[in-house]
């Protein structure tokens, strides 16, 4: 059966991982989370001392980085597993946020993560999502989201997601974080956060989650009829 390769971009907090994730689930698909896999370099980064500024100690710090997926048979949960470890609730923390972005900007790192992505999804049928996968990772996918929402939205749904894992955080903090987060992502020289030119418009603002995922749904079943027909 014929597949196409999805994906998922926008700005933080959008609901990008959770539709991406029932989307794969719902089509049968792969689903890799990209962001988790910075977060992941991140938290490597943060335990080791890594100094983001010298290039041999990011180097040699990336060359010990292992990142895989794994779907816990419990809940189903795709969780993010770094040298073996289990991270996926570490990741997610605020102080991790926090650095994402910058690590996030270091060429070497986004060179480092680009193979690993292009290489999970150079089978198709995977849906993937990040800030670069339609512009950079994968500019030839089938079907390009572009998702966004109003700012004050996403620091009420990044707080509510802190709240229920348990981290009390205020939401002027949180809001600080996403400006901080757009400003790098959007500015950073690396595969700059930006709308691939034949990438759809999402806006989540007001979009319950089952309406995000049977849009992108929708939207998948048109590409592939498209790809099927060509």
């Amino acid at each position: 059966m014929q597949k196409i390769t999805i994906a998922v971009d926008g700005y933080s907090s959008c609901g990008k991982s959770t539709t991406a994730k029932k989307v794969a689930a719902r089509l049968g698909y792969s689903y890799i989370d990209t962001g988790a896999m910075y977060r992941a370099v991140t938290l490597y980064f943060h335990q080791h001392l890594v100094t983001l500024t010298n290039e041999k100690e990011v180097a040699k710090a990336l060359d010990n980085i292992q990142i895989e997926f794994r779907r816990n048979p419990n809940d189903g949960r795709n969780e993010t597993f770094l040298n073996g470890l289990n991270v996926e609730d570490e990741i997610r923390k605020l102080y991790i946020a926090n650095q994402v972005s910058e690590v996030s900007a270091i060429a070497e790192v986004r060179h480092a993560m680009v193979a690993q992505q292009r290489k999970m999804g150079k089978k198709k049928g995977v849906v993937m999502d990040g800030r670069d996968i339609g512009t950079v990772v994968f500019p030839d996918a089938e079907l390009k989201i572009f998702m966004t929402a109003d700012p004050i939205i996403r620091a009420n749904r990044r707080q509510i997601e802190l709240n229920e894992r348990g981290d009390l955080v205020d939401i002027e903090e949180i809001i600080e974080n996403i400006k901080k987060r757009d400003l790098i992502d959007t500015t950073r020289k690396e595969s700059p956060l930006r709308k691939a030119d034949d990438a759809i418009d999402i806006d989540t603002s007001y979009m319950t989650l089952d309406e995000q995922v049977e849009m992108v749904c929708i939207l998948a079943d048109e590409a592939l009829s498209k790809a099927i027909r060509k």
